[in-house]
This record gives structure tokens, C-alpha cells and sequence, in this order.
């Protein structure tokens, strides 16, 4: 579509009309990505907004870059000659309703066709009003039937160039610069790093004058310093709950380590999915600690029941049987670890799958736990028990050897 509306002096900028609605109203920004020039000069802020344009243009990634032209708007004024409305006899006011009736129309009535009403408008023809020395002509009648004088008698009338719309930010005068980039190859992070640069080497802003880079970006920035607390508040608080429920610090500390080799996992699906870093993955990562901490507690569950069955038997005598204990409660119990585990991704699965409004920002929640679960199983699988036979193996001697199953000696 991008390639086959390239349309003479239009930008594109492709976006989800409710997504498009939502940041425009939080940033003022309508693109994924938004540069707000500010000063206090509008020719000076539209010079500017036109070099960023040029500028950001040629970074790679950029499908469209259009800054505001802030001062190109064109007016008809109407400059009053007070001088000339004192000879008549006539206000400011009475000048300007006798421009306002004449050229812009003013309704006089209201006419009712059924249950639909239309106002009746009163101005003059088009061949009076088209061009400025029409208007210059068109008489206007003075008060209490004194007569009629030409519009240029008591007004100078002239084209102007102005400001369409006078954007305002923190106090200050502003026009924006709209970006759309190709969000399949970069996230916003990236692309705004690399505008950044570009935009910093090539322009050197006056004094006075300022540039704020907006958009999706500065709701990332917002993000990102709330996650900077509550990613720790949130390990925190699972290793309390982990803690309080296991009463021991090594225990809640070995749960804990699942969450960095989750993390492997979910890169490598985001990877392979093409999914960039954002604040819908950065939810699925959060959840995914949680997932961890369920999956790890359930490991440990079988490790501590097999352990105290054996030593309730009497059958702890060596570190060979501290061995066949643990294999017993995480080899053995593959079948309940892997139901649990493969409950919670066929859970998501539906989800990896859907292709219905939403579908996006939901895969990007559930692809991280998806992969997550798989390598923190693994994990848990082939490093927990060894980590909790060091723990372990300190109850027990080290018997020179003890025989396994088969009757094939096993080194303690």
C-alpha cells in the first residue's frame, strides 16, 4: 500500500486508526514517532522543523518524515480605517457585522422539512465576493438608510501569509514533525537512537530553541522508568513469597535462578518470531517470573518429598542414595512437571496462533512466556537436582560406592 500511494505532495504515515486516535491525544503526536520543535519565533521553528524533516528523511528505516508548515496559512484581512468609520458614523463593530453579513453570510431564519431543519443563510453572490477587488466594491449600507458606501472606503482589504494554527507547548511556541518508520525491522528505541544521532551531527539548534522527541517514544520513556521500579519490587516480592512458603533462603534462591534462564528462551522466541523489545513483551517477561516461580516450586516439591521418603526409610545411609533419591523425585515425576508445564503453553498456544484485532499486542505478551517455559524446564530438569545434592550432600557420608539398580556399581 505504501508503494502504491506515493502520492504527489502527501505523506504517508501508516497507523491503526484507534492507536493513531490514542496517541495523538496523550502526545499530541499522530505517528509513531513525533518531534516537537519549540521556541518562540514561528518562522525560526518552521525553518527548523524543516531541516529535522530533510534530515530524518535519510535515516534508515524512514518511510515518511513532514514537519508543520507553521506560518503558510493565507488569510484576507480587513484592515479597518478607524479615520474613514468616524466620517460615517460608524463603530469597529458596525464594520465588522457589515463584513461578517456581507462576505461570510449570516442566517436569518430557519426552515423545517419535516424533522430536518436548515438555516437560512444571507450573503452576497459569488461574482461580488470572488476576487479582492470585488470585494473592494461590494457596498455596504450605513445606518438608518443614510445610503451605501464601497467596502474600500472604510477598510483596506489584502491578502496575508500567517500561521494556519498556532501550536502551544509548556508556554512556549511549537510545530511538530511527524515520523513513520518501519516498525517490523526497528523498535522505537533503536530507530529514535539512530534519528537522534543523525539529527544531533547535522543541526545545531540556536539559542532559544529546543526539540522534544515524542510519540510512542516518550510513552516508552515513561514505561521504562516505571519498570525500573516495578521489576525489582516484583522480584522482590516473589522471593518473599517464595521464602515464606519454603522458609529457606537456598530454596527461594534456587526458584530464582529459573528467571534468567527463562530469559534465554524468551529472547530466543522473540527472536526467531521477529518481535522487537516493547511494552507489551515487557508484560509477557513479567508474567513469566511469576510462571518460573510455579514451575520451580513444583521441582522442588518432588525433590523435598523424595528426599524426606528415603530418609524416613532409613535409606540416606550414603551419597549414593542421596543420588537415587533425587533421581527418584526428578526423574521419575518428568510425567506431572511436564503436564504442568505443557498446561501452561498450550494455554498460549491459541493465542500464538490467532490472527483476530488484538492478536499483535497479545502474541507479544504470550511469545515470552511460551519460550520461557520451555528453557526454564529444562532447567529445572537437568540443574536442580545437582544444585540441591550439593545442598544435600553435607547429611550424609561419602561412601566409597553403593549399588544401583541392576547391581551396577555407582560412585558416590
Amino acid at each position: 500500500m505504501n508503494a502504491a500511494l506515493q502520492l504527489p505532495g502527501i505523506s504517508n504515515a501508516w497507523t491503526m486508526p484507534i492507536k493513531g486516535r490514542l496517541d495523538m491525544l496523550s502526545t499530541g503526536i499522530r505517528t509513531p514517532v513525533g518531534i516537537k520543535v519549540v521556541g518562540s519565533d514561528l518562522a525560526g521553528i518552521e525553518r527548523l522543523a524543516k531541516e529535522i524533516e530533510a534530515v530524518v528523511a535519510k535515516v534508515p528505516g524512514t518511510r515518511s518524515a513532514y514537519a508543520e508548515r507553521a506560518a503558510s496559512g493565507y488569510f484576507l484581512d480587513f484592515v479597518l480605517k478607524r479615520d474613514q468609520l468616524a466620517r460615517y458614523g460608524l463603530s469597529v463593530d458596525d464594520a465588522n457585522t457589515m463584513v461578517l453579513t456581507a462576505v461570510g453570510g449570516e442566517n436569518q431564519s430557519t426552515t423545517v422539512e419535516g424533522r430536518e431543519r436548515y438555516g437560512i443563510n444571507v450573503r452576497y453572490a459569488r461574482a461580488y465576493r470572488e476576487d479582492i477587488e470585488a470585494l473592494r466594491r461590494v457596498l455596504l449600507p450605513l445606518p438608518s438608510g443614510q445610503g451605501q458606501i464601497p467596502m474600500g472606503a472604510i477598510a483596506e482589504v489584502k491578502l496575508a501569509q500567517g500561521p494556519s494554527m498556532i501550536r502551544d507547548e509548556n508556554g512556549l511556541l511549537a510545530a511538530y514533525v511527524f515520523v513513520d518508520f518501519d516498525t517490523s525491522k526497528f523498535d522505537v528505541g533503536t530507530y529514535v537512537e539512530r534519528a537522534k544521532a543523525a539529527v544531533s551531527e547535522s543541526i545545531k539548534l540556536p539559542t532559544g530553541y529546543s526539540m522534544v522527541w515524542s510519540g510512542q517514544y516518550e510513552n516508552m520513556l515513561r514505561v521504562r522508568e516505571r519498570l525500573k521500579l516495578i521489576l525489582p519490587v516484583t522480584l522482590v516480592l516473589i522471593f518473599g513469597l517464595l521464602y515464606m512458603n519454603t522458609r529457606s533462603t537456598f530454596k527461594a534462591t534456587l526458584v530464582m535462578l529459573a528467571v534468567p534462564f527463562s530469559a534465554v528462551g524468551a529472547v530466543w522466541l522473540l527472536w526467531a518470531l521477529g518481535y522487537n523489545i516493547s511494552i507489551a513483551v515487557w508484560v509477557g517477561l513479567i508474567a513469566l517470573m511469576g510462571l518460573d516461580a510455579e514451575t520451580g516450586v513444583f521441582m522442588l516439591l518432588f525433590l523435598d518429598l523424595s528426599h524426606d521418603e528415603y530418609r524416613r526409610k532409613g535409606l540416606l545411609r550414603t551419597r549414593a542414595d542421596l543420588v537415587e533419591a533425587i533421581i527418584h523425585g526428578a526423574v521419575k515425576r518428568v510425567r506431572p512437571k511436564a503436564m504442568t508445564v505443557c498446561a501452561a503453553i498450550l494455554a498460549l498456544l491459541p493465542i500464538m496462533w490467532s490472527t483476530g484485532t488484538g492478536s499483535d499486542l497479545m502474541k507479544r505478551i504470550a511469545a515470552p512466556m511460551v519460550g520461557g517455559l520451555v528453557t526454564s524446564f529444562l532447567m529445572e530438569l537437568l540443574v536442580y537436582p545437582p544444585v540441591y545434592f550439593l545442598w544435600k550432600r553435607g547429611e550424609v557420608p561419602a561412601g566409597a560406592t553403593a549399588m544401583v539398580e541392576g547391581g551396577v556399581p555407582a560412585s558416590a
